[in-house]
């Protein structure tokens, strides 16, 4: 690779991951922020009722996630990668500020919250596109023998995004007090969004698409060249004949979402409003534990380049299964050592998974429907089951009066997955280019004389 080339692979990849820590950072902060939103929009004497409307408007803004992957996903498979995530990074960070300056309920009274879910679907919307956009862009980018390194930066901008929210929102705490954030704190972490998109923009406008994309658009290989008609219901039909691995796309996900949801965004809430800690002690501890997943992210990918993808997603999936309930436990009935071992063994499990995402599902699909066939598969199993995490633990929580509920809903979640995860073909150091997936077409590669990562023969 000459350094020309080095310069734009850095370029596509700070792209991918700064749209991503947009994202993320709003994640961050309406979950942080979920209890001063909850009293701005809707003000109860219940709070428990007030934030679980307040994690419904979240799971709103997901359910319309599958829509945009579905417009969204295709149109990036006939038109290109790039063009789309130039929109969905506009629409995510304009919607996202939009928030900032929306009048409250007390102001305007009910339009307060429809302009909030307003928001929240646009918002839910674009990120339809930009998730599985941006995973599909950097892994065309990257060399296909370090695609793992380089695919990690992915999650790494959305710890940063997760990091620099929360961060941001225990410093707006220490320094303007509970009193203060409710009454306008709450609004400018949703403010800051604007000038991080405006960047995240930038970098992409100055993108040519993914060399993986134009090869197979010049070779007439995508579906704009090669379906009749060459339109958006012939780019869908293209993409559901993969609809065996969308399933394994959507198993694995399912796990993946909600451990992350659960960790990144019910937890703030959880351990300051659930289970009665500091505020600010509570996010203060998960901005460590998050530290410590962005400085093992990178080689965690860089591993899965040398031992495959597989060995390490079982054992994030066996961890889960195993250690979730005891790691609650601890987060539960112990003092605030015993609660950062708790938080540390969750976001580990998590960043093993989070460290090989970006590397192995845009090499499940062909390069033809690759973004389009992501995009749904990822989306609707996000909308089911990983929005819809921080709504569903509050319920259960309230209902059964058990804190160890999240602990054995990902227990669960861990046990479903383990069956995708096994069904998954090993792909690191696999070529992503040409019509077929993937790895099928390992033996002939491997009959050349080329040493392929976990190849049984």
């Amino acid at each position: 690779m000459n350094p020309e080339e080095k310069k734009v692979l850095h370029r596509a990849i700070g792209g991918s991951a700064l749209g991503n820590a947009v994202e993320w950072f709003d994640y961050a902060v309406y979950g942080y922020l979920a209890v001063y939103v909850a009293a701005n929009f809707f003000p109860s004497e219940d709070g428990g009722a007030s934030l679980l409307s307040t994690f419904a408007v979240l799971a709103a803004s997901f359910i319309i996630r599958p829509i945009g992957g579905i417009v969204l996903g295709p149109l990036g498979d006939r038109i290109g990668r790039q063009k789309v995530l130039v929109l969905t990074v506009t629409m995510m960070s304009v919607a996202t500020a939009a928030i900032g300056i929306l009048p409250t309920f007390d102001t305007v009274g009910i339009l307060a919250p429809i302009l909030l879910l307003v928001c929240r679907l646009v918002q839910g919307f674009s990120t339809g596109g930009e998730y599985g956009g941006a995973a599909v862009f950097m892994a065309e980018y990257a060399p296909d023998k370090r695609r793992g390194f380089f695919g990690s930066f992915l999650e790494f901008g959305t710890l940063a995004g997760t990091v620099a929210g929360a961060t941001l929102c225990t410093l707006l705490n220490l320094g303007l007090g509970d009193d203060t954030m409710e009454a306008w704190g709450w609004r400018i972490p949703f403010l800051v969004t604007l000038p991080l998109g405006i960047i995240a923009l930038w970098l992409r406008t100055r993108l040519e698409d993914s060399p993986v994309f134009s090869e197979a658009k010049a070779d007439g290989e995508t579906v704009s060249e090669g379906s009749e008609g060459g339109g958006a219901i012939a780019s869908l039909k293209t993409t559901m004949t993969y609809w065996q691995r969308i399933l394994i796309l959507m198993g694995f996900v399912l796990l993946l979402n909600i451990a992350y949801y659960t960790v990144l965004t019910f937890l703030p809430s959880y351990l300051s409003d659930t289970l009665g800690h500091s505020t600010t002690q509570s996010n203060f501890t998960l901005v460590v534990i998050m530290l410590v997943m962005m400085a093992i992210i990178n080689p965690i990918g860089s591993l899965s380049d040398r031992v495959g993808r597989k060995p390490l997603l079982l054992a994030a999936c066996v961890g889960y299964f195993v250690l979730s309930v005891p790691l609650f436990l601890l987060i539960i009935n112990t003092g605030l050592v015993g609660q950062t071992i708790g938080l540390l063994g969750l976001g580990i499990l998590l960043v093993i998974m989070c460290s090989c995402v970006s590397s192995t599902l845009p090499a499940l699909f062909p390069t033809q429907v690759r973004y389009g066939a992501f995009a749904i598969g990822y989306n609707v199993s996000t909308s089911l089951f990983g929005g819809t995490a921080p709504l569903i633990l509050t319920f259960l929580i309230d209902r059964t009066g058990s804190n160890l509920v999240p602990g054995f809903y990902m227990m669960l979640a861990a046990a479903i997955a383990f069956v995708p995860i096994l069904l998954m073909p090993e792909t690191a150091g696999r070529s992503l280019r040409g019509t077929q997936c993937p790895g099928d077409n390992d033996d002939e590669v491997a009959a050349s004389g080329v040493e392929l990562v976990g190849y049984k023969g």
